[in-house]
This record gives structure tokens, sequence and C-alpha cells, in this order.
């Protein structure tokens, strides 16, 4: 992994803090999200998450006696005291000194959210000897999560839905694949589209609070040689719709080629990684009807390289986009359009700050190298690119609409 992360080159490697914006940018950005405020969203996910997190994966394994205990020194570090680096012998030890600057030594809660949900998950992953030499190496602590959701008979349902699609007409099947793929573990609505399920439609195309979606399809033309780019978010039942999608794309002659791009280790719970990706297309195959014939021409477009899987060290790094390293923008400028998927890839995508909703979106994401379109369920605080109608309708709402999954959005930068 360090010859990775090496890789990666002195622009992916600035410690992340308030001042990581460059240029003028830093006087004009406000602050980073922190977890300091009690009954905040990002408090619960330090104060409440990560240790019912904790306890699942405690539970998921027959760990040993030395695992507990790192994770109990885990629970209370977070609770009751203060960042501590990774010790002198692991292998990205120097980049996460660098990374973390600034933060160690002090409360997790006053961390930038984005940096301590980020390092949470390398500590935890250090705890159940993931990168050790030993034989848990390698052992994925998420990974009977991701299959039990893979397995469950919500996938099933959606699966056998794909049937009653087949037959759509085309600009009517890439409308619902595309909510498919937006909505995530929502998908179902995206896949009904028959007259009796139509309300559900309408109650999942009215909580989108932003939709670019025609200009989404206007870069991407059918017919065209398009490369498209497409950063993954969640595993299993999030990821099916993301690669039937794929198929669409492929198949309807959106994309001449698709890169996939995942994580290169276990991070955020159940993001997804090229095992996952795998598990996905097998699941896919062994359906029977559409599902399984998008499976078989998934499985053959990976073997012939229009669909390619490829990840990048700073897929894990607890940084923006906006400071990835030379390599990872230069394959990002080949693509036509890049699709950013979910939650925490906006975050890095538009910064984790408190943005104005208001603040446009092509011009938080006017550094990205290419066209980008983000395909975001919200489940965080930060957001940009609404306008003040809809903004003033949510806020009267009294929900949480922010963080509680309900909403979506479709946002694109040519």
């Amino acid at each position: 992994m360090s010859e990775g992360l090496d890789a990666m080159g002195e622009r992916g490697l600035h410690s992340v803090g308030e001042g990581a914006d460059s240029g003028s940018a830093v006087a004009a950005s406000p602050p980073v999200i922190t977890s300091n405020k009690p009954g905040s969203f990002a408090w619960g996910v330090l104060a409440n998450r990560h240790p019912a997190l904790i306890q699942q994966v405690r539970a998921a394994f027959p760990y040993s006696r030395r695992q507990h205990e790192a994770l109990d020194d885990l629970l209370d570090e977070i609770a009751n005291g203060a960042v501590e680096p990774l010790d002198p012998e692991e292998r990205d030890q120097e980049h996460w000194a660098d990374w973390g600057r600034g933060h160690f030594g002090r409360s997790w809660y006053d961390a930038p959210f984005l940096w301590a949900e980020s390092y949470f998950y390398r500590r935890l992953l250090g705890a159940v000897g993931y990168f050790g030499n030993g034989p848990w190496q390698g052992i994925d602590p998420f990974a009977p999560f991701k299959q039990a959701e893979l397995r469950g008979e919500a996938v099933e349902a959606e699966l056998r839905a794909l049937d009653t699609l087949a037959d759509a007409p085309a600009d009517e099947r890439a409308t619902a694949l595309l909510h498919a793929s937006l909505w995530g573990n929502r998908a179902d609505l995206g896949f009904r589209v028959s007259a009796g399920e139509e309300a559900a439609g309408e109650a999942a195309a009215s909580a989108l609070i932003a939709d670019d979606s025609a200009l989404l399809w206007q870069l991407l033309p059918a017919g065209c040689s398009s490369t498209v780019g497409v950063v993954a978010d969640n595993a299993g039942r999030e990821l099916i719709p993301d690669l039937i999608l794929i198929d669409h794309l492929l198949e309807y002659r959106h994309a001449e080629r698709v890169v996939l791009h995942v994580k290169p280790y276990p991070y955020y719970v159940s993001d997804a990684m090229t095992a996952d990706v795998v598990d996905c297309l097998r699941r896919l195959t062994e359906a029977p009807g559409e599902a399984g014939r998008i499976g078989g021409r998934l499985w053959k477009a990976m073997t012939t390289g229009s669909l390619e899987v490829r990840t990048h060290p700073f897929f894990c790094a607890p940084m923006p986009y906006e400071e990835m390293p030379d390599d990872l923008r230069e394959e990002f400028a080949c693509a036509t359009l890049t699709i950013m998927k979910g939650d925490l890839n906006y975050r890095r995508l538009v910064g984790d700050r408190w943005w104005s909703a208001a603040v446009s979106f092509g011009a938080r994401t006017a550094y990205f190298p290419g066209a980008v379109a983000a395909l975001r369920t919200l489940k965080s605080d930060v957001i940009v690119g609404l306008d003040q109608a809809t903004l003033d309708a949510l806020e009267r709402s009294g929900a949480a609409w922010r963080t509680s999954g309900t909403h979506a959005l479709i946002q694109v930068r040519r």
C-alpha cells in the first residue's frame, strides 16, 4: 500500500484543516464541519454511530483478546481522550502524520468531521489487524453486513422488478435506472414503473431537490464514443443499481467505455471494493430473467475492457477532491463525464464545509478536470446548488432533510 500512497505525490499530502483550500479561496471559505456541537449530526456520528459500529464488528467475528482490547482502546480514546497518531511501524504512518497535522493531541470532536470519520475507519482496520502480517490481514470486517444485504429479500424483489422494465421505451428505462442508482438502498422506487406503483415513483421524484438529469443525458447522447467514469459509493444493494445503470449506458451506446472507481480497502462500513463488484456481478448472473441477462453482459464487458474497475489510494484519503493528485486528475480529465455517487463523494467534491446552500454547484466544482455529475441521497449537512424557493420550502418543513436520507439530488457541471 505504501507504493500506491507514494504515487499520490505532494499535491495529495496536504494536511486537512480549516485552511485546506488554496489561494484566495481560503479567506472566502466558511468553516469546516466539526463534531463538537452536542446534538448535531456530526456529533451523533462520533458519539453514537461509531461506538455502535465497533460493537457490530466485534460481534461479527471471533476476534482475539488482543483485537478486542484494541477496539476498547479506540472507543475510550474517542469518548474520553485525544487523537493518537498511528504507530511508527504502520506502513502509511507518514501520510497520516501529514494529513493529521494539527489534529493529533486534540479531541476527536474538534477535528474536521471528514478527517475524523476517515481516521476512525483507518484506526478500526488497524485494531482488527487488517493491515498486519497475521491471519487477519485483508479480512474485510464489514463483509458479513455486505453479504447479508446482497443476499436479502429486498435485492431479490428489486431484481425481479427489472423484468417489468425490460420492454419499456429507452428513455423511460434510462430515467428509471438513473433514479435507481440515485436512491441506492431505496432503489426499488426507481425500478417500479408499473401503473399500480405510480405513486411510489411520484414520491421519489418529489423528493428530488435538484434535478439536472436532462443535462446529464445531453452530455451522453446515444451513439457517442464517450468514456464515463463512475466513482462508486456503497456495495451490495446500492452497487447493483449502479452496475445496472452502467449496463444501460453501454447497451444503449451512451458510453463506449465505463471506468468504475472503487476503494482500495474497506472504508465507511459498506463502501465498494473490487471484491464487492465481483460479488454483485455474481449475484446478477445467478438471477433469472432480465437481471441475469444484465449480469451476463456486464461480465462480458469486464472481460473485453468496455467496463474496467480501477482504484486509487486517494479514494481513502481524508481530503477533498480539490486536492487530488495529478495522476488521478489526469484520469478524470480523460472522461466525457465523471459520475460521483453518494454522500461521501459529494462531501469531498464540494468540500465538507458550512457552505450557503445557494452557493453554485458549478462554482464549487470548477476545479474538477472535466464534466462532473453528483448523484446523492442526502445523509449529511453539506449542501450547495439549491434555488432559494426550494431551500425556503425545505426549511419551513421542519424536517431533518439534510441528513435523513429522504431527499436526493442530481447536480451536473458540464
